[in-house]
Parts: structure tokens; sequence; C-alpha cells
């Protein structure tokens, strides 16, 4: 009886501290934006979709480049910090995750965290996964190898989100946009 209870007490720990999917925000215009944590069923759901979808068919991706460093970067874990309501979001995401796609990229390796607009929350996610990462611009996608933080693409890339993967991946000399 007594390892029954405990077994539910952390059982009920969990499901109060886990976090649902795609959580939506709507403003008193209508408007619409996820937070916190989300995945990729969430950008092919409307009003997401449209700016996803569009991404990701008129970019072509560089597949010379993608061979560089495809074995590589599944040694990598991503975490991703967008806003849906970004335009710079709305442009590198659905390139970024093209790109993904096309280097074979274990998704589950990858955290999308949508991060809110609000000015009271402003790029804040609900459970704070941005805290201490110091995340001044959306997207930024942070590179973590051994569970330590390799590099970030910031805001947009340095010459191409395929080039600046490889100089992250192959280890060469690379400094984001607003660098620390």
């Amino acid at each position: 009886m007594k390892h029954l209870c405990t077994i539910l007490l952390v059982l009920c720990t969990a499901l109060v501290f886990s976090q649902e999917f795609n959580q939506e925000i709507v403003q008193e215009d209508g408007r619409k934006f996820m937070v916190g944590k989300i995945n990729l069923d969430g950008l092919h759901t409307e009003p997401y979709q449209q700016w996803f979808h569009q991404g990701m068919k008129t970019y072509a991706v560089d597949k010379t480049l993608v061979e560089l460093f495809k074995k590589d970067l599944a040694q990598y874990n991503i975490k991703l910090f967008l806003g849906t309501w970004c335009g710079d979001s709305k442009r590198e995401t659905p390139r970024f995750i093209k790109i993904l796609e096309a280097a074979d990229y274990p998704m589950e390796q990858l955290e999308i965290i949508a991060l809110d607009r609000r000015a009271a929350q402003y790029k804040k996610s609900p459970t704070g996964e941005e805290k201490g990462l110091n995340i001044i611009k959306v997207p930024t996608m942070i590179f973590y190898k051994n569970g330590k933080e390799v590099n970030r693409i910031v805001e947009r890339p340095i010459a191409s989100l395929e080039e600046d993967i490889a100089q992250i991946v192959q280890n060469r000399p690379y400094k984001p946009n607003y660098a620390q």
C-alpha cells in the first residue's frame, strides 16, 4: 500500500508539472500565438500552417552543404526558441526544419519553445525554458553536445542556415548575431 501511495504521488506531481504542447493564446483582436513547448503538429495547424507550409515549400535546401554535417548533426540536441508572432521566426523556422529533415536529423532531439508576445511576459514561456539562456532575439537555435551549449544561431544566419550549421557542427569559428 505504501508503494502504491508513493507511485500515485509521483504520477500526480508529474501531471501537475507537465506542460501540454501547443498552448495557444488568443488576443483581444482575435490573433493567436502559441506559448511554451510546441511540436511540429502545432505548426501544421491554423493559423500557423499558412506561413509554415509556405516557407517549407519555397525554400531550396543546399543539399551539398547538408552532406557536410549530416552525419555529425545527430550528436547534437537542439533547442529552438521562436515566436509564432515574429516575422523572423516565420521566415527561418520552416527553413530550419526543412534542413533538419534533409539531414535526417532525429527530431526527438529537437525541442521547440514558443515565447510570449504580450508585454508582461515578452519573450518568456509559461514554464521558463528560456531562463538563464540569454534569449534576446527570436528565433534562437541553440546547439548542445554532451549537455553543453556549443553555439547558437540568433535571429538570422550569418551566411546561410546550412553554412552556419556546418560551421557549428564542424567546430569551426562561428560568431552569431548579437553574440554575448
